[in-house]
């Protein structure tokens, strides 16, 4: 069995959401506790919790204990093990607190599963020339481009495959044979890829109508020079419970203005702020689409996927947003490719989490 040092994941009731995402992120559980000085435990935290949070409009600076569960399903050391096993597959949790009589927190008890394979596409846009990162796309399209020891289009996809998924759809243009040589069918990855040619410039969207079949589940889009730890399963099911016909990730994106701002009603003032800072949330290029969406796009035409989500709103369609919590860089230009470079290997280098036995 396995017992997780709790005090790895542990963050107090004034500790902020982003600092408690970077303990959730260096500890690799999708699970943060909250615990007392004394050591009880408080609430439990994970990615769902968080991202409700933030659609309520808390900012990343607030309080963990604004979002937390405060009445977590925990396990007893009274108990057998049987029973701990019992109570995650009765509520279909990952991980169970297991406390003391005093409620005092003793470990997290959780259980490696392999992922189940999974329906739902994934299609990867990989067409763009790289023009903001010459010299370096010149001889190499973006998504092949080195970040730690392997391209980024790598990466993406062992982590992608890593959560289940098997069928993937390349979407290639600028320089895409190399994308085919180095990947060929994906057998090696473990994973299925198909690839869609774009014979000339289609958008950030328009090769969706160039897909081989008809899709009849939900699937995924992703830009192909984005590093992320997403959890796609969660993004499916956000899809998927709120009836949504397209899901939208994005990202809090805070702004300072460095100057006191007037806020005024005709010629009167009514406030003076000084040096506020803005918060908005950000398109971070990754998408669950539900098949009907194809519907609403021309064939084989220069299309953005903006220009989809404006096309269904205008239809009265229903397009969610979904907080993107986990790490997140899109490698757009030099700074950011260097970024990358630093982040690789504290976000994407295996970790295996301190186990013991009970």
């Amino acid at each position: 069995m396995n017992l997780h040092d709790w005090k790895l994941i542990a963050v107090t009731p004034q500790s902020s959401i982003k600092d408690t995402l970077g303990v959730m992120d260096k500890a690799a559980l999708q699970i943060a506790l909250v615990v007392s000085a004394e050591q009880v435990l408080l609430g439990t935290v994970t990615d769902g919790d968080i991202r409700r949070g933030l659609l309520k409009g808390f900012s990343l600076d607030a309080a963990i204990e604004n979002v937390m569960n405060q009445h977590p399903t925990v396990g007893s050391t009274q108990e057998k093990f049987l029973l701990w096993q019992k109570r995650i597959d009765k509520y279909q949790l990952r991980h169970l607190p297991i406390v003391d009589e005093n409620k005092r927190i003793v470990g997290l008890f959780y259980q490696k599963k392999a992922p189940s394979t999974l329906p739902n596409a994934v299609v990867l846009m990989l067409g763009g020339m790289g023009t903001r990162l010459r010299p370096l796309t010149e001889n190499i399209p973006k998504p092949m481009l080195p970040v730690g020891n392997q391209p980024i289009l790598e990466t993406i996809v062992r982590h992608i495959a890593e959560q289940g998924f098997e069928d993937f759809y390349f979407c290639i243009n600028y320089l895409g044979q190399q994308i085919r040589d180095y990947f060929g069918d994906g057998e090696q990855f473990g994973v299925r890829i198909h690839y869609v040619e774009e014979t000339e410039r289609m958008g950030t969207a328009g090769a969706l109508s160039l897909l081989p079949e008809k899709l009849t589940e939900p699937f995924i889009v992703m830009n192909g020079d984005l590093l992320t730890k997403i959890d796609l399963k969660a993004l499916l099911k956000f899809h998927q419970d709120n009836g949504d016909i397209i899901s939208a990730c994005m990202r809090e994106y805070s702004q300072q203005v460095p100057y006191g701002v007037i806020e005024m009603t005709g010629h009167q003032i009514n406030q003076l702020v000084e040096k506020p800072i803005y918060r908005y949330f950000v398109n971070a290029g990754i998408y669950a689409i539900s098949p009907q969406a194809l519907d609403l796009m021309p064939a084989n035409t220069y299309y953005d996927m903006t220009s989809l989500i404006e096309k269904a709103l205008a239809e009265n369609k229903t397009v969610g947003g979904f907080p993107l919590t986990e790490y997140w860089m899109d490698i757009g230009q030099m700074p950011d490719y260097y970024q990358a470079q630093a982040d690789y290997e504290v976000h994407f280098q295996k970790r295996t989490p301190n186990a013991g036995a009970r």
